[in-house]
């Protein structure tokens, strides 16, 4: 039997809207070591990590401080341009 048939995909939820998803469907904003804040392409970047959904709402909430308070630092703006240009990308 193949067990990757079986295999569920990993599941995250977005800070803003709390909905679980798949994680592959979400843009992960990482909070590295050296305080470098930056979206996460692979996933795998090391630091503190927070994922959002490219609902336009949840990308508002974020730059209001959701995103801030879950990752306890300031957020770049560039930050969010990098999202919603992923988003629109999608």
């Amino acid at each position: 039997m193949n067990k990757d048939k079986n295999k569920k995909s990993p599941q995250r939820m977005c800070v803003a809207c709390r909905n679980a998803f798949d994680k592959k469907d979400l843009l992960r904003v990482v909070r590295a070591p050296d305080g470098r804040v930056f979206v996460d392409g692979t996933g795998k970047a090391d630091g503190r990590g927070a994922y959002v959904c490219g609902d336009p709402k949840c990308v508002s909430k974020c730059a209001k401080g959701k995103l801030r308070k879950h990752l306890g630092c300031e957020i770049p703006p560039e930050v969010y341009e990098e999202i919603i240009s992923i988003r629109n990308e999608r």
